[in-house]
């Protein structure tokens, strides 16, 4: 397995800490606000990228955050007149519901700012002992980024660069432009604890440091997030945990494309900003995962309203053709050609290793959706060939349904449960159309569509038509194939 690392720019063969196992920290949402698309992105390429480690063996061990205190919660909770601790209580509920809807998994480990408050402090005062920070007059504490000679490195950037332009804020008691700071100094009105500079709060960049540190320990198998928190976050982290405990970081950093709206960076301003939510309410969460993964993680990816009823027609297709393998399996005639039963299986087999090998480069969920796509097109001229000829067989269907299912529920796209059962109500429908009136579903079944093409054959449309409208109030249709005709669910 290889996976890119943004620190050093180069896919590298994935090599863990522990033998066969995974620690692994993604950064949370700040909750002050729903989550949009574009988050939703980054967490749900991290959750397949989990399922995967998952999948190929390894044990891993999960932490993702929530950072429920910073400016952002702050603001919204004074202009909605609550307190801090209501709107971070609230999103923090609703964040977790979304991401459910969307089967994102739970983190193995979900810490929250608040209740971390005692190891940040504990940080914070070393990094002061060993020089690498400094308590301001006001109460404020700054790490000094000049005092560590590899800040820098997980992003690329380098410090003298990152001078120009850089100033100190009014208010701000830095020594440097390019300090940040570790611990805020009460204002009234906001949250606040007590520590040795006095009554405050940890800056955003202290949060995670101290939370990977308190529970994955250092260093880390793999750090993830968004690609817009390569500088400063997650440079700030790594700066902050290697100067405290020299034991490095993380071993691999991972950062997600940007998402854009129609080829345009998302804003509310041009009316193309969407919440996870809203695009849950329209679509499914499989369909959406589909079209997201259909571009690899690293990339930016476009999103459209058109993109995503496309992705919902291409699940309807895979859904479709699980259920006719299934279907088709039911109903084999006990004939079934053993050659092209073999020449599915093997076709099917170099696909999946194909899906495997994209997802072992990098996470390349484009080429396994892919591999799936070109195995539901030979699923179905498999169909087509033996259905044709009575030569079913019951075994290699049932497979093939299975390792389809089995390749999307890896990268957590669930397909639609098939209804596979005929409504009872179809009895009196039979007995209305065609005059049976007995008690087994399936021949009543068989009798209407003997009969709509009886109607047909006799051209006599008003009849078949009749049969057809009936069938649709009861939310059931008629699909023919290759093999005769069948009721199945609208």
């Amino acid at each position: 397995m290889k996976i890119y690392n943004s620190a050093t720019h180069q896919k590298e063969e994935f090599k863990p800490i522990e033998e066969g196992k995974v620690r692994m920290y993604v950064c949370g949402p700040t909750v002050y606000d729903n989550i949009h698309i574009g988050n939703a992105r980054t967490f749900i390429s991290f959750d397949v990228i989990r399922r995967w480690l998952i999948a190929s063996g390894y044990e891993v061990t999960f932490a993702q955050n929530l950072t429920d205190v910073d400016d952002k919660i702050i603001n919204r909770a004074n202009e909605q007149g609550r307190t801090a601790a209501e709107v971070a209580e609230e999103f923090s509920t609703k964040f977790i519901d979304v991401m459910h809807r969307a089967n994102v998994m739970d983190p193995d480990i979900r810490p929250r700012a608040t209740k971390e408050i005692g190891p940040m402090i504990g940080m914070i005062k070393s990094l002061i002992e060993q020089g690498h920070a400094y308590a301001a007059d006001n109460g404020d504490v700054y790490f000094a980024v000049r005092s560590d000679p590899a800040y820098g490195e997980v992003s690329g950037r380098k410090v003298d660069e990152l001078m120009v332009g850089a100033r100190i804020a009014a208010g701000e008691e830095k020594r440097d432009p390019l300090d940040f700071a570790l611990w805020k100094a009460a204002k009234p009105g906001e949250p606040s604890w007590p520590s040795p500079w006095g009554d405050g709060r940890p800056g955003w960049h202290t949060e995670c440091a101290a939370m990977v540190h308190r529970y994955l320990g250092c260093p880390i198998d793999i750090h993830g997030g968004g690609s817009d928190l390569a500088f400063p976050h997650h440079e700030n982290e790594c700066a902050q945990a290697t100067c405290c405990w020299h034991e490095g970081f993380a071993n691999t950093w991972m950062h997600t494309g940007m998402l854009l709206v129609d080829g345009e960076k998302m804003s509310k301003s041009l009316g193309n900003f969407f919440t996870l939510e809203e695009v849950l309410e329209k679509h499914s969460a499989a369909a959406l995962r589909l079209l997201m993964l259909q571009t690899h993680y690293r990339s930016p990816l476009d999103f459209s309203w058109e993109r995503l009823d496309g992705a919902e027609s291409s699940l309807a297709r895979i859904a479709g053709t699980v259920e006719n393998l299934r279907w088709a399996a039911r109903h084999a005639a006990g004939n079934p050609d053993v050659a092209a039963a073999d020449a599915l299986g093997e076709d099917l087999a170099a696909f999946g290793r194909t899906y495997t090998s994209c997802m072992d480069d990098d996470f390349n969920t484009a080429g396994a959706i892919a591999a799936v796509f070109e195995a539901v097109t030979r699923a179905n001229h498999y169909l087509e060939d033996t259905q044709a000829r009575d030569a079913v067989d019951e075994g290699a269907a049932l497979a093939a349904a299975g390792v389809l299912a089995n390749w999307l529920g890896t990268l957590g796209i669930e397909l639609p449960e098939p209804k596979e059962e005929l409504p009872v109500g179809l009895l009196g429908v039979a007995a209305g159309l065609v005059g049976y009136t007995g008690d087994d579903v399936d021949e009543a079944a068989e009798r209407i569509l003997t009969a709509r093409a009886d109607a047909r054959a006799a051209k006599n449309w008003e009849l078949a038509d009749a049969i057809r409208d009936q069938l649709r109030d009861m939310g059931l249709v008629i699909e023919d194939t290759a093999a005769g005709s069948r009721l199945k669910h609208s």
